[in-house]
């Protein structure tokens, strides 16, 4: 296995609060092709089991990502627990769905979801839509699988 590092770009004052995000990765038959092994926290437009192009960095002794290369039919979402109390029901509507995710106990109120295929994604984001409607959560669409978008009628 080895890491990739993701450079990031600030999108407001405090977001992200890292400027590289570093993600497990296999060597694929293909030279310089990786396929991801876990889900991002912050890198957007990738998800786990996506294939990417690294270029090796020299100075930075690291695989730096380079391009996507495709999709792997899972989705990222990220969800902001606003109310951190609500964590262990959000967490049981993840595990029910058939999702996993991540957390760091440095991004606390962070989870980093990774949504398989075999997950009907559009009754998932009704509901936590509805969460985000109640105050509760916060929620970012990383990386909406072209599988996942042919479930929702009118993906932005």
């Amino acid at each position: 296995m080895f890491k990739v590092a993701f450079d990031l770009e600030s999108e407001g004052s405090d977001w992200p609060p890292v400027s590289v995000e570093r993600l497990w990765g296999e060597k694929t038959k293909v030279k310089y092709e990786i396929r991801l092994l876990n889900t991002p926290f912050f890198a957007r437009g990738v998800a786990y089991g996506d294939l990417i192009q690294v270029r090796p960095d020299h100075e930075r002794r690291e695989l730096v990502f380079e391009k996507f290369t495709s999709e792997s039919g899972h989705s990222t979402v990220r969800i902001i627990l606003i109310d951190s109390e609500a964590r262990g029901g959000i967490e049981s509507k993840l595990r029910e769905a058939g999702c996993s995710w991540e957390s760091a106990e440095q991004f606390a109120p962070l989870l980093a979801v990774n949504i398989p295929p075999e997950v009907e994604y559009r009754e998932l984001r009704e509901w936590l839509c509805a969460r985000v409607s109640e105050g509760i959560v916060d929620l970012q669409e990383s990386a909406i699988s072209s599988h996942h978008r042919a479930q929702l009628p009118r993906f932005p």
